[in-house]
């Protein structure tokens, strides 16, 4: 412990700036989160671990603490060929995920032999005034390599006066070997307080991991 303290001081300047050499795993073992460049902290609020799960859904921790949040999806992958994940938000703490949407979904793919790619508006999973599970990546492969990740961004869910702004990029390994880079952003039509989120495919279970961060106020 003495010689950390004595490193550590021995990189600081006079002006109480730690200079780059004192940063290192053991100094900064206890730290959680660090600014970022806009001046807001990404705060890592829970993970969950989907194994073989139907659903996952995140009940707590989405109040008024934080003016935005985001879900990151680290390798979902499929347990049945061919199908999509999804989400969709609650406003009474989970009893119920309907909230109704409307949503725009755009996408650029290529496949892996390079014989064909695309760019281009995907108007199957968008959404116009719907209550069902918005897609956020579509026809994941289940091959023991293929899966999808991304993050969503929901916009202060806690407010009762404005809707509930969402945007989410993905890429996922499609079934049929499509490298698939997608686009969604829409909006939850409700002014009741967003308080809890699912994910799910839309057919069959999946595994990965789902992370929960608060982007802190200013």
């Amino acid at each position: 412990m003495g010689s950390i303290t004595r490193g550590l001081s021995n990189n600081i300047t006079t002006g109480g700036v730690i200079l780059p050499a004192g940063i290192t795993n053991d100094s900064v073992s206890a730290v959680t989160s660090f600014a970022n460049a806009s001046g807001g902290t990404l705060m890592l609020l829970s993970t969950q671990t989907a194994s073989n799960s139907a659903t996952i859904s995140f009940t707590t921790g989405l109040d008024s603490t934080y003016d935005a949040y985001e879900f990151h999806f680290i390798d979902i992958h499929a347990r049945t060929d061919d199908t999509s994940f999804q989400f969709n938000m609650s406003t009474d703490g989970g009893s119920n995920y309907n909230v109704t949407k409307t949503s725009t979904f755009a996408e650029s793919y290529q496949k892996e032999d390079a014989s064909f790619a695309n760019l281009g508006y995907q108007s199957t999973y968008d959404l116009a005034q719907s209550t069902a599970f918005q897609t956020l990546c579509y026809r994941i492969g289940n091959d023991a390599d293929q899966s999808g990740a991304g993050v969503l961004q929901l916009f202060n869910p806690a407010s009762t006066t404005y809707l509930k702004h969402y945007i989410c990029q993905t890429h996922s390994t499609q079934e049929a070997d499509y490298a698939i880079n997608a686009f969604v952003a829409g909006y939850g039509n409700t002014t009741s307080a967003v308080n809890a989120i699912r994910f799910q495919m839309s057919s069959g279970n999946f595994d990965g991991v789902i992370k929960l961060y608060g982007l802190k106020k200013s």
